[in-house]
């Protein structure tokens, strides 16, 4: 069989080079040395002549520094990930890998993974799917299981995020007008009142309540982040009918988040409310702040959000009347006089 590289070397400089026959390039081998450059001459045409060899071959070193390397699946890397999370962040991963989508791969050995395989798990799942399957990628390679990308970063499909919005007063007080459970009622006026995550204010108690101040205050499930938040007279009103000690919602601490959801979601179906879920409050919440001149950053720390970025995509949808420079122009004289 003809080899596809030929070596040769350059008289000035005295580097050698392979040129190769089939496309017609040519690369420095960036040595000077013979011996040297006839070694990789012959790597090169092997690889090419013996693509299944070298692969073994790339086993047999790769399984002296890592005996699992030849037996390691996806299966075990997906496991492996949800060992390090704990609380709610463990249970959503633990529902992300039961996805069917991920079937294909679960006893795929990474070394033997190509790209395709990947291209059909994307196909076949949804938008979890490509940002889980992306996390789970890019643990095997933080953990050097994977020697390459399986998939390069370019060409991953970029996620298509469905719309997500603020639930408005108007909705707010009709979902609340009709519910007719109180400890439902509440969790939903507080949700609007103090813009916190469903678990953060389901897990609520009187402790969390300074009641001289009106401030609560909570580290957030999510992050462990502090979130405070000064309360007015209409959230202290809903606070006053809730328990004076313990859980303020004894039953809803206890439901896991997709149940409370569910509950919401029904709520509004029934009410003709389209688009919104529990979140959609922390929207609302971030978009009423930015509409009233709230300051970012209070509205940041009240949210508990690290990012400017994060906080600034909650509320990007307010709609803000700008006044005219000759109202704020009136109102400063007014203040200095």
């Amino acid at each position: 069989m003809r080899s596809r590289f030929r070596l040769y070397r350059r008289k000035k400089g005295g580097r050698y080079y392979v040129h190769d026959d089939t496309t017609g390039k040519q690369e420095s081998l960036h040595t000077s040395n013979r011996a040297t450059a006839l070694r990789l001459l012959h790597s090169r045409n092997e690889a090419e002549q013996q693509p299944a060899v070298n692969l073994q071959i790339a086993r047999a070193y790769l399984a002296a520094s890592d005996p699992a390397v030849t037996t390691r699946t996806w299966q075990h890397v997906m496991e492996e990930i949800t060992k390090l999370k704990e609380g709610s962040t463990r249970h959503r991963w633990q529902t992300a890998i039961n996805d069917s989508a991920f079937d294909s791969i679960r006893r795929l050995v990474l070394l033997e993974t190509r790209a395709e395989h990947f291209l059909r798990v994307l196909e076949k799942g949804k938008v979890s799917t490509n940002v889980y399957l992306r996390r789970i990628h890019n643990f095997a390679l933080d953990m050097n299981w994977l020697p390459w990308s399986v998939l390069p970063k370019k060409q991953w499909p970029t996620p298509q995020y469905g719309e997500k919005r603020a639930i408005t007063l108007e909705e707010h007080q009709l979902v609340v007008a009709n519910e007719g459970n109180t400890e439902k009622r509440a969790f939903y006026q507080l949700l609007w009142h103090l813009g916190g995550a469903q678990g953060d204010i389901a897990n609520l108690t009187a402790e969390n309540v300074d009641w001289g101040d009106c401030v609560i205050g909570f580290p957030r499930q999510k992050t462990g982040t502090p979130s405070l938040i000064r309360y007015g007279q209409e959230a202290a009103k809903v606070l006053e009918s809730l328990p004076k000690e313990g859980p303020l919602f004894p039953t809803l601490k206890d439901l896991r988040a997709s149940v409370r959801a569910d509950y919401f979601r029904r709520r509004c179906a029934l009410l003709g409310i389209h688009g919104v879920t529990l979140h959609s409050y922390r929207y609302a919440w971030a978009e009423r702040a930015k509409c009233a001149g709230y300051p970012e950053r209070f509205a940041q720390e009240a949210l508990g959000h690290n990012s400017k970025a994060v906080h600034r995509a909650y509320a990007r949808k307010a709609q803000v009347k700008v006044p005219s420079l000759e109202e704020y122009e009136t109102d400063a004289a007014l203040a200095i006089a």
